[in-house]
């Protein structure tokens, strides 16, 4: 542990405020693979032996599927140990500020289980080779807002950061499986428990897999999104559509929202930054979304270094198609019992708020797997300095499809007592990995077809 705060603590510093930053050179790049992963972690195991070495992740045929839903590749593992808050101060080094605030806010009930460590992470082989492109050729630009020299890798920009914002674009550019289909619901748990269930049809779509998208178009295109709301049937049949890009500063996220009710299709300015995500009932903002997502510029991104974490991992059990949804709502947060927590190494990254520019997170706090460069903790801060909300995402393997991805995520307001869980997916048909996207799909035109209940 000292021996790696060592080695990353000498690149806490702020991204410099010069209009590129340099790829790595070629001998770093060759890191890649050896005695780093092929996205960039580190390959060797700790030096306590907790954390195994990286030795490819899990395999396709890993455990059998269900209807097309994960089972659990380790379900005869029985849990190492159990962090209460009768003895959190013991593993302190190793929770975040986030989880010791989720302790002292539910001192009866929230609970930590910690599993062997399994590194399950594994990617297409294409996939490791994009890596390695972008790790010779991507850029920072725009003051790290944007990224260059990116558009034929296309996945993870930096697998060798040398900065916070670096970072962060790993995780806006990782790997999610290529085009993507998937039902989930998403639940606002009052501070009783009761809820009602938000159910989602969403599509993403990417320039790379989508064959009719103008190659003009496709050169600054991030990502297409459009998600249908199901029920209840009050908002049924509202959509919302959002072509991000890799640049937000240069071309600002587009995004429009069909209404059902009104039969329109508006310009929505509002899905952006801390503008209220959809359905949420004030709960979480747009940025929120997948930990967080859009454009970097209102925060200046600090690399704190590199840290051990019990972060949740493997949440084949919290994802079973065999769990109801009932069974993971409760009452402050979600059901601890199905949770599964493991050792990992992460790397730390702070943004605080640029002065003149406005959010309602004054400071945030992410945690990334370095594994799959996804944030797996965060931790949400108000203008006074306090700590508001708390992110946590549920890491798992799609195996069958070489895809890291989230169960679901959850945002706990330590604060008020209530929290909002989006992505959960238990009771619904498997995720489509894959499918023929158009870009006609993705239009405001396409909106109005998309929206009729």
């Amino acid at each position: 542990m000292k021996a790696t705060k060592k080695l990353f603590g000498v690149l806490a510093f702020s991204v410099l405020a010069s209009s590129v930053m340099a790829a790595v050179s070629p001998e770093e790049a060759a890191k890649l693979d050896n005695t780093l992963t092929p996205l960039g972690a580190e390959k060797a195991g700790n030096a306590e032996g907790t954390i195994p070495a990286w030795t490819g992740g899990l395999s396709t045929d890993a455990a059998p599927l269900d209807d097309g839903h994960l089972t659990n590749p380790f379900k005869n593992e029985q849990p190492e140990f159990v962090i209460t808050a009768q003895n959190v101060d013991q593993y302190k080094d190793k929770l975040t500020a986030g989880q010791q605030a989720m302790f002292k806010r539910y001192p009866d009930t929230y609970k930590i289980r910690v599993f062997p460590t399994h590194r399950t992470a594994a990617v297409p082989d294409r996939i490791y080779e994009a890596a390695k492109k972008s790790a010779l050729n991507t850029e920072l630009v725009d003051g790290g807002n944007g990224i260059a020299n990116f558009s034929d890798s296309r996945y993870y920009a930096f697998p060798i950061p040398k900065n916070g914002l670096e970072v962060v674009w790993n995780h806006i550019t990782r790997y999610r499986g290529g085009n993507v289909r998937r039902d989930i619901v998403q639940a606002t748990p009052q501070t009783n428990g009761s809820y009602t269930l938000v159910h989602f049809e969403d599509e993403v779509a990417f320039p790379s897999d989508m064959t009719d998208l103008d190659p003009e178009r496709a050169k600054n295109a991030l990502l297409f999104f459009k998600q249908r709301v199901t029920a209840p049937s009050r908002l049924a049949g509202n959509v919302l559509l959002v072509h991000d890009s890799l640049d937000q500063v240069k071309e600002p996220r587009q995004a429009w929202i069909y209404n059902a009710g009104q039969r329109r299709v508006r310009r929505a300015p509002q899905v952006a930054y801390d503008g209220p995500g959809t359905a949420a009932d004030g709960m979480r903002t747009t940025d929120n979304f997948d930990m967080f997502s859009g454009a970097p510029d209102r925060y200046d991104w600090q690399l704190v270094g590199k840290k051990e974490l019990y972060i949740p991992y493997n949440s084949f059990d919290i994802n079973s198609s065999d769990v109801k949804y009932s069974d993971i709502i409760k009452a402050g947060h979600v059901n601890q019992d199905l949770a599964r927590y493991e050792l990992h190494r992460v790397w730390e990254i702070e943004a605080n708020l640029k002065d003149g520019e406005r959010n309602i997170y004054a400071k945030r706090r992410f945690f990334v797997d370095e594994d799959t460069w996804q944030i797996v903790q965060s931790e949400l801060y108000d203008g006074r300095g306090q700590l508001w909300r708390v992110g946590e995402a549920h890491l798992l393997q799609y195996y069958q499809h070489k895809v890291p991805a989230y169960a679901f995520e959850a945002l706990y307001d330590v604060i008020s007592g209530r929290y909002i869980a989006i992505g959960m997916s238990n009771e619904e048909k498997a995720h489509e990995f894959g499918y023929k996207a158009s870009a006609r799909d993705f239009t405001p035109a396409a909106l109005r077809n998309a929206g009729v209940r």
